[in-house]
């Protein structure tokens, strides 16, 4: 088969295959994705949603915990408090003696009491383990107890495990009165285990209790309490990472397993309670919502594999009409019209192509006309223009007039190559382009290295002397930074501006179909004088102009000068230095230098 048969047979094959990928792909984005996307917006708010719960959860078992605690606590302390009512006397001890038997009898958790006078000896010493004691005793004055209680009122000592096993705690409450003396009583911590032991979260989540250094307090599990410091190893890491999370943390338990912790501290003794539910309970339900997405996702593939079958052959034999039809449009033949009878959505696709086939013919003549018009107007303005043609006729009208033109030109182009000169003129005429278009003035056109602009027309705006001065400062700042490189470059190219305000006869002009628009009249000679006048880096604006923007651009006056075409002589400003920041310093100054040294 010769190389002209093979490329004859490619293009008659029809593109099955390439179709059928093309419409798997997009009914795969239309149907899968989608689900994708819902399945992992709800796995993210269900996972927020879900963590949020959890959070509350846990917050309210542990602060449930934690009020249990405190409220245990503050039962001891208040029980103390009434132990040191009155002032020692002689004689008090028997009775003080039955009141702390009596405290034992009602709070089981208080191993020992004992009762200091005012001087810190210990009168009264009453213990479910060892010897009771009554009289004056060993001084307890320095004991931390003692001093911590007399300082604060209530002091809650460390806790300490006796044997290695059981946690212990001393209380210490001192009496309202220094001579009531000191209460101290030794707490089994062992039974706040009743308290851990009722917290069930979820179905295998749990709470504990550590203190301040990390040691275990409270477990449901009460061999790990038993157990002394050998079992706390693991809380202090847990207490600190939970502790410095905002809210519920997703961190590893005492057993390896991740696990979600939050927790809660008790104010009155400084412990701190942390409400722990293992992750694969607490977020099950998102791993169940994340199948069941999962399942309708496989389901979107097979239904878009076989809707991209079926509508690949349907749609075959219209796509190639309209591929027909677009390489017809693409070579300009915006006659041709496609005919397709479906019934259903491709016909009325034809429908619209032919409608876009007769839009575009109307397009492209417009288009040429406005091309034309931007060859001296800005973009937006031709625009315009095309919409509203009355405003390209003739009629009088008050413009301001701006002229540019370059200082040195003559010298330089005598000087220097033609493509040198074209560079520079190119880089001249692009800027003049730019600061047209920024500022939405007319440009009357280029004469040579000089440039005329026009403002108010044929476009209206509210205050055309303002915004002429304006692009005045920005033309010579832009032109200025120009002339700077060009000066560096070895070219002695300044640049002034004239600008006037008044009266003149405005719209198009020419012959054979081309037409400029131009403006004519007093106005437009006097902003060509003082274009002649201004030096490197100087705007000259006559009186209209600044009796217009005094109060908004800073003006300075030169004084009377006598103009070219006029019997009498005129008052010309200069616009203030202050409104030209950006000018490069030293470019005139640069440049005149350049000629002294060409002289």
């Amino acid at each position: 088969m010769t190389d002209g048969a093979a490329q004859s047979s490619s293009c008659t094959m029809p593109p099955r295959r390439s179709l059928f990928c093309k419409y798997f792909a997009t009914l795969f984005v239309a149907a899968v994705v989608p689900l994708i996307l819902g399945a992992a917006v709800e796995a993210s708010f269900g996972y927020r949603d879900q963590r949020r719960q959890i959070s509350a959860v846990l917050q309210a078992d542990a602060r449930a915990a934690s009020d249990r605690i405190e409220a245990f606590t503050d039962g001891i302390r208040d029980q103390l408090g009434w132990m040191v009512q009155l002032p020692w006397s002689a004689g008090d001890d028997a009775q003080h003696k039955i009141d702390a038997l009596r405290l034992l009898q009602q709070v089981p958790a208080i191993v020992s009491v004992s009762l200091l006078d005012e001087t810190g000896t210990e009168r009264v010493f009453v213990s479910r383990l060892l010897l009771n004691r009554t009289g004056p005793g060993i001084d307890m004055s320095t004991d931390p107890a003692v001093l911590g209680a007399r300082g604060n009122k209530v002091w809650y000592g460390p806790v300490q495990y006796r044997r290695d096993s059981e946690p212990y705690m001393r209380i210490a409450v001192a009496g309202s009165l220094p001579a009531a003396g000191v209460a101290i009583a030794e707490v089994n911590l062992k039974l706040i285990w009743d308290v851990i032991a009722a917290i069930r979260i979820g179905e295998t989540g749990y709470a504990i209790v550590v203190d301040d250094s990390g040691h275990l307090i409270a477990h449901p599990d009460i061999s790990r309490v038993l157990r002394g410091r050998a079992s706390s190893g693991s809380f202090g890491p847990i207490k600190h990472l939970v502790g410095g999370a905002s809210g519920a943390a997703v961190i590893t338990g005492e057993r390896g397993n991740p696990v979600v912790a939050l927790s809660v501290q008790a104010a009155d003794v400084g412990w701190t309670v942390i409400a722990m539910q293992p992750t694969s309970e607490a977020f099950a339900s998102i791993r169940a919502a994340l199948w069941r997405s999962s399942i309708l996702i496989a389901f979107g593939v097979l239904i878009a594999l076989a809707l991209a079958y079926w509508r690949a052959h349907r749609m075959s034999g219209p796509i190639k009409q309209l591929e027909e039809g677009v390489e017809r449009i693409r070579t300009g033949q915006f006659e041709h019209r496609i005919k397709i009878f479906s019934g259903d959505e491709l016909q009325q696709l034809a429908l619209r192509f032919n409608e876009m086939a007769s839009e575009l013919a109307i397009s492209q003549q417009k288009s040429a006309r406005i091309e034309r018009l931007k060859q001296f107007l800005p973009s937006q303005v031709a625009e315009l223009v095309e919409h509203s043609h009355e405003l390209l006729e003739g009629q009088r009208r008050e413009v301001a007039v701006i002229f540019g033109d370059l200082r040195g030109f003559t010298a330089f182009s005598t000087r220097n190559e033609p493509d040198v000169i074209m560079a520079v003129m190119r880089e001249y005429y692009e800027a003049v382009g730019a600061v047209t278009t920024r500022h939405e003035a007319t440009l009357i056109g280029f004469d040579g290295d000089g440039v005329m602009l026009l403002v108010n027309a044929p476009i209206a705006c509210e205050q055309p002397a303002t915004q002429a001065v304006r692009l005045a400062i920005d033309l010579q700042m832009t032109v200025q930074s120009l002339a700077g490189k060009w000066c560096d470059a070895g070219h002695a190219i300044g640049f002034g501006v004239g600008v006037a305000m008044g009266p003149a006869t405005v719209g198009t002009v020419g012959y054979n179909g081309r037409l400029d628009y131009t403006a004519m009249g007093a106005v437009v000679n006097l902003a060509s004088r003082l274009c002649n006048l201004a030096n490197d880096a100087q705007i000259l604006a006559d009186p209209t102009i600044a009796g217009r923007v005094r109060d908004s651009v800073p003006l300075a006056s030169l004084g009377q000068r006598t103009i070219k075409g006029y019997d009498q002589a005129l008052e010309v400003f200069a616009v203030a230095p202050a409104d030209l920041p950006l000018k490069p310093p030293g470019s005139a100054q640069r440049r005149r230098e350049k000629e002294l040294q060409d002289h």
